[in-house]
Parts: C-alpha cells; sequence; structure tokens
C-alpha cells in the first residue's frame, strides 16, 4: 500500500459545496470552505441558487468573504448582496477594489447600486464615480485608480520609501509610473529593478521612458491584447493631457479578454452571451438567449426553399440531382464556417486589418479552391457509383465552385462588418452558413443546367 493511501481525506471535501449545503450540515460546510482556495469556492457558489450561495456565503469569514466575492462575476455578486444585511452589505462593498466595485454596479439594478453608493466612505465613492463616468467598454471602467506613482528625481532609497508609505492602499506595486510634478507620465520602473540597485542611484536612470500605455477612453479589450503583445502585466493609464489616472492590471486584462471571446464564441454559435456561470443557468434563460438568432436563420433559410422552387422544373428533369443537395450544401457550409471562424479570429487578435480585404479575399479564394478539388475528387467517385458519370461530373464541379465562394465569402464578411463598425463576430457561422446554402444551389443548379444541358 502506497503512502498516499493512509491519508484519510474527509469526505466532505471530495462533495460538491452544493451537495453539502442541501444536506444542511454546517460543520461539513465550514471545513469545506476551510479547505477550498477562494477561486474553488467562488465558481461552487456560481452553480447555486441565489438561496443557497447565500446561505454559504455568510458562513465565510470576513477577509475570505471579500477575496471569494472579488472573484464572482457581478451577475453573482448582485445575488450574493441582496441577501445581506446591511452593514454587512456596505463592509463588503466598502473592501472591494474600485475597478471590481465599479463593474459590478454598472450592471446592478438601480436599487442595488444606490444602497451600495450610498454606503460607501466619500473617498471610495469618489474613485467608484469618476471610474462610471468613462464610456461603457472603456479602459477607465476597468483600470485601478489606485496608484503608487513616483517622481523621477527621487532616489531609489526615497522612492522605496514612497512605495512601503503608499503601497498598501495600491493594488498592485510591481510597476511604478515615474510622473512629473504635474502627474503626467514620463515613464515606468519596475519594483525589481529598484529591489535590485543601489540606494543612492536615481530613479530618471532605471526609467523605461518610451512604455506601452493607453488612454482610458481607448476600448479595454485593445488594452488588454496589447498588454498580450507586450509581456506586460501592468499598463499605464493617462487621460487626454496625458495625465496617469490608473493602471490596467494583468487580472483585469485577462477577465476582458475572457468576456470578449466569450461574447466571440456566442456569437459564432448563433446564439447571445448570457451572464453568470452556465450550470446556474436555467432552461428558459439559456432558451431565451438562443431563440432570437435561431429565428432569424429560420426566416433567411426561406431563401433556400426559393431557390429549389425556382429550379423545381430542373429537378423534375433530373431527379438524381436532389440526391446530392445535402452534401453540396454541407460541404459549402462547412467551408464557409471555417472562413468566417479562422477570419474573425484574426481581426480580434490584429492579425487582419480592413486594408487587407483584397488579400484575404485572394487568400480564401485560393484556399477554397484546393480545399474543393480535394472534396470533388471524393464526391465525383461517389456521385459516379450512385448516379452516373453525368451527374458526377456536376458535383465535382459544383464542389470545387461552392467551396472556393463559400471560403471567399466567410472570409470577406467579418471585415466587411469590421469597416461598418459591425462586430465581426455578430457575422456569424450560421448566418455564413445559411447564406452560402442558398448561394450554393444556385451553383449547383447552374452547373447542372450547363452540363447536363437541362
Amino acid at each position: 500500500m502506497s503512502q498516499i493511501d493512509l491519508v484519510e481525506v474527509p469526505t466532505t471535501l471530495s462533495e460538491s459545496l452544493q451537495n453539502v449545503a442541501e444536506s444542511h450540515r454546517v460543520d461539513a460546510a465550514l471545513h469545506w470552505l476551510d479547505n477550498h482556495p477562494p477561486h474553488v469556492i467562488a465558481d461552487e457558489l456560481a452553480r447555486m441558487d441565489a438561496v443557497e450561495a447565500g446561505v454559504a456565503f455568510r458562513l465565510l469569514d470576513k477577509d475570505l468573504a471579500l477575496a471569494v466575492f472579488e472573484e464572482l462575476e457581478p451577475v453573482d455578486q448582485q445575488q450574493i448582496l441582496q441577501g445581506l444585511r446591511d452593514q454587512s452589505f456596505r463592509e463588503l462593498v466598502e473592501g472591494m477594489a474600485p475597478d471590481d466595485r465599479a463593474r459590478m454596479l454598472r450592471e446592478a439594478p438601480a436599487k442595488v447600486a444606490k444602497k451600495a453608493l450610498a454606503g460607501l466612505s466619500p473617498r471610495e465613492r469618489r474613485m467608484t464615480a469618476a471610474l462610471l463616468g468613462y464610456p461603457e467598454g472603456s479602459v477607465g471602467r476597468y483600470m485601478s485608480p489606485e496608484v503608487v506613482a513616483i517622481p523621477g528625481t527621487l532616489t531609489v532609497a526615497d522612492a522605496l520609501r514612497t512605495v512601503r508609505l503608499k503601497g498598501g492602499n495600491a493594488e498592485t506595486v510591481y510597476t511604478l509610473p515615474v510622473v512629473d510634478a504635474s502627474r503626467r507620465l514620463q515613464g515606468i520602473v519596475e519594483l525589481r529593478e529598484l529591489v535590485l540597485t543601489g540606494p543612492d542611484t536615481m530613479v530618471a536612470d532605471l526609467v523605461v521612458t518610451e512604455p506601452a500605455f493607453v488612454r482610458a477612453t481607448d476600448s479595454a479589450e485593445k488594452a488588454a491584447r496589447l498588454m498580450r503583445e507586450t509581456n506586460d502585466i501592468n499598463l499605464p493609464v493617462v487621460d487626454s493631457e496625458d495625465r496617469l489616472v490608473g493602471l490596467l492590471t494583468i487580472d483585469d486584462a485577462v477577465e476582458v479578454i475572457e468576456a470578449a471571446d466569450s461574447e466571440d464564441v456566442a456569437k459564432q454559435a448563433g446564439s447571445a452571451p448570457w451572464e453568470g456561470h452556465y450550470m446556474a443557468a436555467g432552461v428558459f434563460q439559456l432558451a431565451r438567449y438562443r431563440a432570437l438568432w435561431l429565428m432569424l436563420l429560420l426566416v433567411a433559410a426561406t431563401l433556400t426553399v426559393s431557390v429549389t422552387g425556382f429550379f423545381e422544373a430542373t429537378l423534375e428533369q433530373a431527379a438524381q440531382l436532389a440526391l446530392f443537395i445535402p452534401l453540396l450544401i454541407g460541404a459549402g457550409g462547412n467551408a464557409g464556417a471555417q472562413a468566417a471562424t479562422a477570419c474573425v479570429r484574426a481581426v480580434a487578435v490584429g492579425e487582419v486589418r480592413g486594408g487587407d480585404l483584397f488579400k484575404v479575399i485572394w487568400r480564401e479564394c485560393r484556399v477554397g479552391l484546393v480545399l474543393g478539388t480535394m472534396l470533388a475528387v471524393v464526391g465525383a467517385v461517389i456521385g459516379g457509383l450512385f448516379v452516373g458519370p453525368r451527374v458526377a461530373v456536376v458535383v465535382g464541379v459544383t464542389l470545387v465552385l461552392i467551396c472556393a465562394w463559400a471560403a471567399t465569402i466567410g472570409g470577406t464578411m467579418p471585415l466587411l462588418a469590421k469597416r461598418l463598425r459591425i462586430d465581426p463576430a455578430v457575422v456569424s457561422a450560421p448566418m455564413v452558413t445559411t447564406l452560402v446554402d442558398a448561394t450554393g444551389l444556385i451553383i449547383y443548379f447552374t452547373t447542372a443546367k450547363l452540363v447536363l444541358g437541362i
């Protein structure tokens, strides 16, 4: 028997918090909470309904409760707050970082937001109000305004003394913006450099004078992706006059990218993004987010029915053509969806710009031709086995044309959407597939009329 087999693990640790809470075992719940980190507890709370989550949350001690609360999504935070007494409510909101608090309040019902702001100290209320004053989706909504900024005229010893004095109120001290007397950003210096350098060295000798930075009104998603490109853990944020107003920290940048990617994935799948944990969302809630897109796609699919009806005479003369309709529109739809997904991602990460439209068209057209040729060989063989060589030729030629057309459309539509200032993800794969289905049938029947002479 191995050594690990001799260790007795409490059964509550292998259970979920929800199971423990449902069994009303308070001691077991406390034991579970004491032995799991904040992010695991937050994930369990997000899976539970509002009543159970509120009961479990109230078992946490004050410091752990704040850490867990900041790990929750805003929609889950609101549910927890609504179940707390006034004193606990105020203490929890007061203890949050200003950027996390602003993010929660911008999505909270007016009643909850008003109650939260009223209970804050004047200092915290000012910082929160300032963050909420920035445009939706901007860096200003996500940055931390509590920053330790140092003048370049200090020595390393004086700079470290400043960090010790003010660092307790800051969210991070790893990146220290260097500012002038007007608080204009001059550069940055890393705490590591200060710690490893002699105390009499001037900060000005260590400062990086051309750091990456963003303005508070810039897109938070673009700022977060800039951090990924530059490998920065903190990004200075300035106002229109280059005065330092905050830092975008890596944890907030990761949340911004995660939220943006989740939204893009939902839209590409033909659904509206939902808030909160998937396991806690109700059946009707999920159905509501998906229904609108399905309705729109259903209406758009009537175009396919219309095309089929228009070529009804062609089908009557060569009924065998109907056998290959699912194969052709399926291949074309998948080729278009692949191109659309690849292009949306390339646009999102900055690999493709609006000026690359014709390059993308040429590239995707050639990719489609290569894929279509490969599929045409297989399609022609299948057609020859089932219906004879003439229809097999129609199927093979159509596969080449459909794949080239579908890839071109799938790669082009996201860029056109971006030029029209529409979210490229809105031009989702289901929408591209529906469009390619209808146009693919036109290509198919037209090819059949030319090849078969009908």
